[in-house]
C-alpha cells in the first residue's frame, strides 16, 4: 500500500511539473514574397493533442497549406522535457502588411506576428527567390471551346527532395496535360535554377469572364542542419509551397450567324494525296486517297468526321482515322488522317464532289471554309482485269412472244376440255420461262462473284486488313478454281502457285504467331493478281479450242 501511495504522489508531482506553460509562434522569414511560401512554427512545452491548434483564422489573409505535427521527449540529467511542434506552410497572395493573429493552444495564446509581403518583382525579392512559378498563356480573349495552352515553369534553386504540382483550375473548362514534363537549367540574375516545364490544353465550355487559377506546388527542399555541433551532421528538409499568378480569361459565345459544327481555330486546312499518281489509275487496282485535316487550337475530339461520297462505278473501303496532337510554337496542333481505298469496276471519267469543312477563324473573327475542290479522275482500262469487269447492265429477261388472240367457238359440252388444255399450256410456258431465267444468268453471277471477291481482296490487301482478307480469300479461291473448299490448308494443298502459298503463310504468321506483327498485303495482292490472270488465260484457251 505504501508503494502504491508513493507512485500516485510521484505521478501527481510529475503531471504538475510537466503541465503546459508556454506556447510560441515564429516564421522562418520576414519580409516574405507574394505567392511564395513561408513557414509558421508553433511550439508548446508539453505533449499536447495534435488537434489542439486551430489555424482557421489564418485563411482570411493567407493560403494555408498542410500542417505537420511532431512530439519530442528528452531527458538530460534526469530532467525530462516534452514539446509539441506544429509546422504550417502559408502563402500570401498579395503584397502588403499583414498580422498573423494570436493562436490558442489548450487555453494559452501565442503573440501576434507582423508580416510584410513584397512583390515578386521587387529588388528585395530577387535575393530571396529560391522557388517560384511563371506562367505563359496563348490567349486571354477566346471563344467557347477554343483551345488555349498554358505553360507552367517551376524554378527552384535549392535541392528538391520531393514535391507535387496541382492542375490549374478554370470554371466550366476541360483541362488536359499535353505531353510529358520537360526539365532544363537557366541562370536568372546570376543565380542558377533548375526548371520543370509542364503544358496544359484548356478548352472553356461556357461564355463569360473567369479567373484561371495557377497550379500550386507543394514539396520539401533540403536545408543545412542547424545542429552544427553534433558528431554527425545531416541535411534537414523544409516544407515549401508556391503558386503562380491568377490569369483573367474572357470567353466569347458562338456567333449567332454561324452555321454548322462549331470549329474555332487559328488555322484549319484540309488536303489530299493520291497513291498511285492520278495519271496511273486502272480498273480493278485499288487507289488510295489520303485526306488530312489539320487544325491549330482544336483537340483531337473536336475534329469532325472525314467522309467521302463517290459516283456509281466506284467502290470505297475507308480505314479508321488516325489522330495526332502536338505543340508547334507554343500552340496546340491536332491532325486527323484517313485513308480511303477506292476500286473502279469499269474504265471512264468520274466526277468526285467537293469536300468542305466550315470553321471560325479566331484571328480574323470570320467564317471560313476549308475545301478540297470537286475534281475528275480518269480510270484507264486494265487488260489484266478485263475479265473481272462487272456487267454494265442487268441481264434482260427473255421477251415474251405476243400471243395472237383467236376467237374460238366452244360448245357447252366440251368447255371443260378446253379449260384444262389452257391451264396445262400456261403451266408449261411458266416453267420454261423459269428454267431459262435460272440458266441464263448463271455465268454472269459467277463472274460477278469472282469480281466482287477479287476486288474486295485487293482492297483489303491495300489496307493491310487481315480480317477482310480471311473473309474473302476462300470464296475467291472457290470461284477461280471452281472448287468447294472451306479451309486455308485445303487451299494451300490445291494451289501450285508458290508465291500465293508463301504470301498466305506470311499472313498466318503475322496474325496468329505468339508475337503478332503488322502485316503488309503487297505480296499477297501480287500473288492474287497472278493467279487470277493465270486462270483467266487457261479458261480463254479452253474456250477457243471448242469454237469452230
Amino acid at each position: 500500500m505504501v508503494r502504491v501511495l508513493t507512485a500516485i504522489v510521484t505521478l501527481m508531482i510529475t503531471l504538475n511539473v510537466y503541465a503546459l506553460t508556454t506556447v510560441t509562434a515564429t516564421i522562418d522569414k520576414n519580409p516574405v514574397i507574394a505567392n511564395e511560401s513561408f513557414v509558421l512554427t508553433v511550439v508548446a512545452d508539453d505533449d499536447i493533442d495534435t488537434n489542439a491548434l486551430d489555424t482557421s483564422s489564418l485563411m482570411q489573409d493567407f493560403i494555408v497549406g498542410r500542417t505537420s505535427v511532431s512530439s519530442q521527449t528528452s531527458m538530460v540529467n534526469f530532467k525530462t522535457t516534452r514539446t509539441t511542434r506544429w509546422t504550417t506552410v502559408l502563402i500570401a497572395k498579395k503584397p502588403g502588411n499583414y498580422v498573423i493573429p494570436a493562436l490558442t493552444v489548450d487555453g494559452i495564446k501565442t503573440d501576434p506576428i507582423n508580416v510584410t509581403v513584397i512583390k515578386a518583382t521587387d529588388n528585395n525579392a530577387d535575393s530571396q527567390k529560391s522557388l517560384f512559378i511563371t506562367t505563359d498563356i496563348s490567349a486571354k480573349d477566346v471563344y467557347v471551346q477554343q483551345q488555349i495552352t498554358l505553360t507552367i515553369k517551376l524554378h527552384f534553386a535549392a535541392e528538391l527532395k520531393r514535391g507535387s504540382l496541382t492542375e490549374p483550375e478554370l470554371e466550366g473548362a476541360n483541362i488536359t496535360q499535353v505531353g510529358k514534363d520537360k526539365e532544363n537549367e537557366t541562370i536568372i540574375n546570376g543565380k542558377r535554377y533548375r526548371v520543370i516545364e509542364r503544358t496544359y490544353a484548356i478548352s472553356p465550355q461556357q461564355s463569360g469572364d473567369f479567373v484561371l487559377k495557377s497550379p500550386v506546388f507543394s514539396g520539401e527542399i533540403m536545408v543545412p542542419s542547424s545542429r552544427r555541433n553534433s558528431f554527425l551532421s545531416f541535411a534537414e528538409t523544409k516544407p515549401v509551397s508556391v503558386i503562380g499568378e491568377e490569369i483573367p480569361i474572357s470567353v466569347k459565345a458562338i456567333p449567332a450567324s454561324y452555321q454548322g459544327t462549331w470549329l474555332p481555330s487559328e488555322l484549319l486546312s484540309i488536303h489530299q494525296e493520291w497513291q498511285p499518281k492520278e495519271d496511273e489509275f486502272k480498273v480493278g487496282e485499288p487507289i488510295t486517297r489520303v485526306i488530312t485535316l489539320t487544325a491549330a487550337g482544336l483537340s483531337e475530339e473536336q475534329l469532325p468526321a472525314l467522309e467521302m461520297t463517290l459516283p456509281t462505278g466506284l467502290k470505297v473501303y475507308p480505314d479508321q482515322a488516325e489522330l495526332h496532337t502536338g505543340m508547334n510554337n507554343n500552340r496546340l496542333v491536332s491532325q486527323k488522317v484517313r485513308n480511303f481505298a477506292i476500286v473502279a469496276n469499269k474504265a471512264g471519267t468520274y466526277e468526285l464532289p467537293a469536300i468542305t469543312i466550315p470553321w471560325w477563324n479566331t484571328v480574323t473573327n470570320q467564317y471560313q471554309q476549308a475545301t478540297i475542290p470537286a475534281q475528275s479522275i480518269t480510270i484507264a482500262p486494265n487488260k489484266e482485269q478485263s475479265e473481272f469487269a462487272l456487267p454494265t447492265s442487268e441481264t434482260s429477261p427473255p421477251s415474251e412472244t405476243p400471243v395472237t388472240e383467236k376467237t374460238v367457238y366452244v360448245e357447252k359440252s366440251s368447255w371443260l376440255q378446253w379449260l384444262f388444255l389452257a391451264l396445262w399450256l400456261l403451266t408449261s410456258f411458266a416453267w420454261l420461262l423459269s428454267y431459262l431465267a435460272k440458266k441464263q444468268p448463271r455465268t454472269h453471277s459467277k463472274n460477278m462473284s469472282v469480281n466482287n471477291h477479287h476486288l474486295a481482296l485487293l482492297a483489303a490487301c491495300k489496307q493491310g486488313d487481315s480480317e477482310q482478307v480471311f473473309q474473302h480469300l476462300i470464296p475467291w479461291f472457290n470461284s477461280v478454281y471452281s472448287v468447294d473448299i472451306s479451309t486455308i490448308n485445303q487451299m494451300l494443298a490445291l494451289t501450285k502457285n508458290q508465291d500465293l502459298q508463301r504470301a498466305v503463310a506470311d499472313l498466318q504468321q503475322a496474325k496468329y504467331s505468339q508475337s503478332p506483327t503488322p502485316w503488309q498485303g503487297d505480296k499477297l495482292a501480287a500473288a492474287i493478281q497472278a493467279v487470277s490472270k493465270e486462270k483467266s488465260v487457261q479458261k480463254t484457251s479452253s474456250t477457243l479450242t471448242l469454237n469452230p
